[in-house]
């Protein structure tokens, strides 16, 4: 247990490098990252935006089943994927394609899921990446068990655990954290506190004062960032990784940002907040404040904005032609990768699902 309980709390207001104006903030404690450090954020944030609105219109297309769009709190993903070094491992909700994306996961592999082809469309070990989560933060205590298991190896391996706010009143959140503070593990807790759990507003979840005082009854310090900031992202969140590869246990960062579209496709956002809260959301855009701050430093120009958006523009391309693709499914590959080794009833599953098949291809 710790002598001083002083260090668990995090700062009283978000931590601030860039104000929504694009001006450069003191932020005490914190040193924003070096200008091609932000210019590698900015275009991942150009290109997560295009492959959201890219993959909003292939819903409509009937080309993906749902998607949960990430619009407008791209920062947090492209800083979560940024921080991390290439042995080190991401848990992502069903929200997070952009991190996973900015893990080398290629966009069609990470929609796959969403799309319904496969269980997970992509190998969590090729990009240390793990399957994207739909049930509520039950990912959670499994990155706890991976981050576990890294420092008994003696490995440098830190993992980034992500969750949004309507996470962390599930009793998985509670335990993962309760679990990493005793073991001392060298995972990052990262809660994108987007203002809603679907039609939940933050207020129903919760009377602490912020998210990231949930970790102080465990040990586990907390802070709070700015999460349309991308400097305060990746300097909070890039300490937070090094302090945790470094022996400083677990770390609970909560990042202030907002849902700008809907929580899927299926839902109607118009039934529980008013268009005048989304506006003023809009005037703290990651992409439009980040670029600000870039030009006025000297470090962007129309032309380096005109190579980043039609790069963008090659990563939304291959995204429609990938998922344009017709996928003819087997139902017996349902069964595959569930277990390493089948179980008996796994096994009786598989047999009356291919004698079902068999009995419909007789009737054609």
């Amino acid at each position: 247990m710790t002598g001083d309980p002083h260090h668990l709390l995090p700062s009283a207001e978000p931590v601030m490098l860039i104000d929504p104006h694009g001006n450069a903030v003191d932020a005490s404690g914190y040193a924003a990252p070096d200008g091609p450090a932000l210019l590698r954020a900015f275009a991942a944030l150009v290109t997560a935006r295009r492959l959201n609105d890219q993959a909003y219109a292939l819903v409509r297309q009937g080309r993906l089943a749902v998607y949960p769009s990430s619009h407008g709190q791209e920062a947090c993903q492209v800083a979560a994927a940024q921080v991390l070094a290439d042995g080190d491992w991401l848990f992502p909700t069903y929200r997070d394609t952009i991190a996973a994306v900015g893990r080398g996961v290629d966009p069609v592999e990470a929609l796959s899921l969403l799309k319904g082809d496969w269980h997970c469309g992509y190998d969590p070990y090729e990009h240390n990446v793990a399957p994207h989560a739909t049930p509520l933060a039950t990912q959670l205590p499994h990155a706890v068990g991976v981050a576990h298991a890294a420092r008994l190896r003696g490995e440098p391996t830190v993992v980034l655990a992500l969750c949004g706010d309507g996470g962390t009143s599930e009793g998985d959140f509670h335990e993962a954290l309760n679990f990493a503070a005793v073991l001392r593990a060298p995972v990052v807790f990262f809660v994108q506190n987007n203002e809603y759990a679907i039609s939940v507003p933050l207020a129903r979840q919760t009377a602490a004062p912020s998210l990231a005082h949930k970790g102080i009854g465990y040990g586990v310090p907390g802070e709070r960032v700015d999460g349309n900031d991308a400097a305060a992202l990746l300097t909070v969140l890039g300490a937070a990784v090094e302090r945790a590869r470094a022996g400083g246990g677990p770390q609970l960062i909560e990042a202030h940002t907002y849902r700008m579209q809907a929580h899927t496709n299926a839902d109607d956002a118009t039934r529980y907040r008013r268009d005048d809260e989304v506006a003023a959301w809009v005037e703290r855009d990651p992409i439009t404040r980040l670029e600000a701050h870039l030009r006025e430093r000297g470090l962007l120009d129309d032309a380096q904005l005109a190579d980043i958006t039609a790069q963008a523009e090659h990563v939304a391309t291959h995204l429609r032609d990938g998922l344009n693709r017709d996928v003819e499914p087997d139902p017996a590959m349902l069964f595959d990768h569930v277990y390493a080794s089948p179980t008996p009833q796994l096994t009786e599953q598989a047999a009356l699902v291919a004698d079902e098949l068999d009995r419909e291809g007789a009737l054609r």
